[in-house]
């Protein structure tokens, strides 16, 4: 990163699956006129074209050889794959449980780095993910480490992914999110953690509006403009 990019203003936005930290990240993206990052898309989007190709999960180098390869444009709603939307593609479970899988990886991790830090463009960025404010965007001036009850997010997911025509069951998200949040959290690289310096949020009992607001507060509680 250059000095020039150094100087761009990122609010980093980590937590567990499904602690809405997505949604959040957007709503204060356009709340501030600014760019935003779904780290967890190029994972997302790595696991699937490791389906479609039917390559090894077990082989980090070719995995990470598909994440450095990647054909990929984010248009507003429309996430692109070699010229396909897949939007919905990637946001299926077995795509999410992979795509947590080779995250682990960090052959994987490294290949997308800079990827993900191509987004800090002027006038901003909010970026979310797992290691936004640990390892992509450590200079953040503001870090802010989403959290909801597990139980809480099952049940978010599970309406998510019935809103979107999907069948789904309650138990067994529940099962794979308690199991993700474990491998997620005890990865040797770039684990889920709060960085030093973040500011925990609970949105267990929180609408979205509510959220996006603390965000904001935070921001301008900085010194910083809320728009």
């Amino acid at each position: 990163m250059s000095f020039s990019t150094l100087t761009i203003p990122v609010i980093a936005i980590d937590g567990p699956t499904a602690s809405g930290k997505g949604t959040i990240a957007h709503r204060v993206a356009q709340a501030l006129g600014w760019s935003v990052l779904d780290s967890g898309a190029l994972y997302r989007l790595t696991a699937l074209a490791l389906l479609q190709q039917d390559a090894d999960a077990a082989d980090e180098n070719a995995v990470a050889d598909i994440a450095q390869a990647l054909d990929v444009r984010f248009d507003g709603d429309q996430v692109w794959l070699n010229g396909n939307d897949v939007a919905a593609e990637i946001r299926l479970e077995d795509v999410g449980n992979l795509a947590s899988r080779i995250a682990a990886y960090p052959a994987v991790r490294q290949a997308l780095l800079e990827r993900q830090r191509a987004f800090r463009t002027a006038p901003g960025l909010v970026a979310d993910g797992r290691d936004m404010g640990t390892v992509v965007f450590p200079d953040a001036p503001l870090k802010v480490f989403l959290v909801a009850d597990v139980a809480a997010r099952a049940e978010r997911r599970c309406k998510q992914l019935k809103v979107k025509g999907f069948s789904a069951n309650l138990a067994d998200l529940l099962k794979d999110m308690r199991s993700r949040d474990e491998r997620d959290r005890t990865r040797a690289n770039a684990p889920l953690v709060a960085a030093a310096d973040a500011i925990t949020v609970d949105s267990s009992t929180l609408t979205i509006d509510e959220t996006v607001q603390q965000v904001l507060d935070l921001w301008s509680g900085l010194g910083f403009p809320k728009a």
